[in-house]
């Protein structure tokens, strides 16, 4: 990555973090990512440039982990996954069930903090609420190993 490039994606999180200091309390990781929960909900943002004029940032929310693989899930995420209009809703398998991710990644160069905060936390919510309505889960409850 070159210095333009670095400094770039640095300026672009910058932004991020302080369009989301209006609502949440975020941390920079030491590779310069933005970690933040929303409830029970944690979300990471990246910034990575995918050509001249294009950098993006990515965000990725876990709304669940852990669950177990039933198809009252997979269903209830498939249906959810066609509703929304910010973010794309996926199902991994993992060594301990299935996790729930919502991912929305964007150009967010000339946007100012005001219009990125209410971006960012349109998705955010989102991955909350989406939170609250897989079947199984209960406010507060982070999986199915409670983990």
């Amino acid at each position: 990555m070159s210095t333009a490039e670095a400094a770039e994606t640095a300026e672009l999180l910058t932004q991020a973090k302080d369009a989301l200091e209006r609502y949440l309390e975020v941390h920079v990781d030491d590779d310069g990512a933005l970690t933040f929960r929303h409830g029970d909900v944690p979300c990471v943002i990246q910034a990575t440039r995918l050509g001249e004029g294009l950098t993006v940032l990515s965000l990725t929310c876990v709304v669940a982990w852990d669950l177990p693989d039933e198809p009252a899930l997979s269903v209830a995420v498939a249906e959810r996954a066609g509703a929304g209009l910010f973010g794309t809703l996926g199902v991994g398998h993992s060594r301990g069930g299935l996790d729930v991710t919502l991912r929305y990644a964007f150009p967010a160069a000339g946007l100012d903090v005001a219009a990125l905060g209410t971006l960012l936390m349109l998705v955010v919510s989102t991955a909350s609420q989406l939170r609250t309505e897989l079947p199984g889960m209960s406010p507060g409850e982070t999986g199915a190993n409670g983990g």
